[in-house]
């Protein structure tokens, strides 16, 4: 298996293989990113191949860091700008359905439990879910994540430990934890 920075400029040629490689490597953790900070598995799906698009068509100057860093990069700003975007049109509370019907993001989440940890991550404020979700749904560490974010390293450490600090005392009222 070749690394991922030979693969990318293997798929950049031409080579389908490669570029099907590549994707298949990355796609799921971009939808999950992606999904988790637009409240929806569609826009989740979306911005992973537009990701993909994007790093087709980026010039590779030098190999420090990673492919999943650069994609992740791609794919958190994306996110931000298609949330951004969307909360002009719509109250961003909106992607909750007012009668307690799943959401078809909860829909796609099988277990029960990953769907009561996915409800708690929502009620997070902006800046811990998507830290909480570059941590967690993406295995970034936290250098990548400031990187990705642009906020300085002792930033996203103090986010994870409040959003997870805060998550753990919501799922203990909820029964999860005891």
């Amino acid at each position: 298996m070749i690394d991922d920075w030979q693969c990318l400029e293997t798929a950049q040629g031409g080579d389908e293989k490669a570029w099907r490689d590549l994707f298949a490597r990355h796609y799921p953790s971009l939808v999950k990113m992606t999904s988790c900070i637009t409240g929806s598995i569609e826009t989740g799906h979306d911005l992973a191949q537009e990701s993909f698009v994007r790093l087709l068509r980026f010039r590779i100057r030098h190999h420090t860091g990673s492919v999943t860093s650069l994609l992740s990069t791609i794919a958190y700003r994306l996110a931000l700008k298609e949330k951004h975007r969307i909360s002009l049109y719509h109250r961003p509370d909106a992607a909750l359905i007012a009668d307690g019907s799943p959401s078809p993001l909860e829909l796609a989440i099988r277990n029960d439990t990953d769907r009561i940890i996915f409800r708690v991550m929502q009620s997070l404020s902006v800046e811990h879910r998507e830290i909480l979700t570059l941590r967690l749904m993406s295995g970034h560490s936290y250098e990548e994540i400031a990187r990705i974010t642009g906020i300085p390293i002792g930033t996203v450490k103090s986010r994870v430990f409040y959003a997870v600090k805060e998550c753990r005392q919501m799922l203990k009222e909820r029964g999860v934890f005891k």
